[in-house]
């Protein structure tokens, strides 16, 4: 029985896997923009001398949208900045119950962080919220947060049942 589900949770895994890696491809087309759209600011504002009005509001829409469609995938191949002074004394039971530890409290900590950024998005529509100088809607920038916490929470959970079933933690 544990070899079957813990077959169906690694399916349902790759498959978030090849989800996130498309959100991951998005960010780095995302990050070229970013990096093009800068280039192009700064030879308009110190070679033309015609700054580019709104510019920054461009970048700092286009910089969230970036973290967080890359957050799920980082996730997914544990790419996050890891301490693990501590996992040799720990030894692999510590080291496991460490592995829970982690994914629980990331999932509660990001259920609550994607229920907020809901709310901001509707709180956004419904007051018509827009960046100052250009007037862009900013309730996408939330729901972009929202969307890719959300996928994100389902990385871990999977990782959390993963953990469970194998009963080992993740580097044994």
């Amino acid at each position: 029985m544990n070899g079957t589900r813990a077959l169906s949770i690694g399916a349902w895994s790759t498959l978030f896997g090849q989800a996130t890696r498309v959100l991951a491809a998005l960010a780095g087309v995302i990050l070229v923009f970013m990096v093009g759209l800068i280039a192009f600011g700064v030879i308009m504002r110190y070679v033309v001398g015609q700054p580019i009005l709104g510019i920054n509001e461009i970048v700092q829409l286009a910089a969230v949208a970036l973290a967080m469609l890359a957050l799920p995938y980082t996730t997914h191949v544990r790419g996050h900045v890891r301490a693990d002074i501590f996992d040799r004394p720990l030894g692999p039971k510590g080291r496991f119950a460490g592995d829970l530890l982690t994914r629980a409290l990331s999932i509660v900590t990001l259920w609550v962080l994607v229920g907020r950024a809901w709310d901001k998005a509707l709180d956004a529509i419904e007051f018509g919220d827009e960046t100052n100088m250009l007037g862009l809607p900013i309730w996408p920038v939330y729901g972009f947060v929202a969307v890719a916490v959300a996928l994100t929470l389902v990385v871990l959970a999977l990782q959390l049942l993963g953990i469970l079933f194998s009963g080992k933690a993740v580097d044994d």
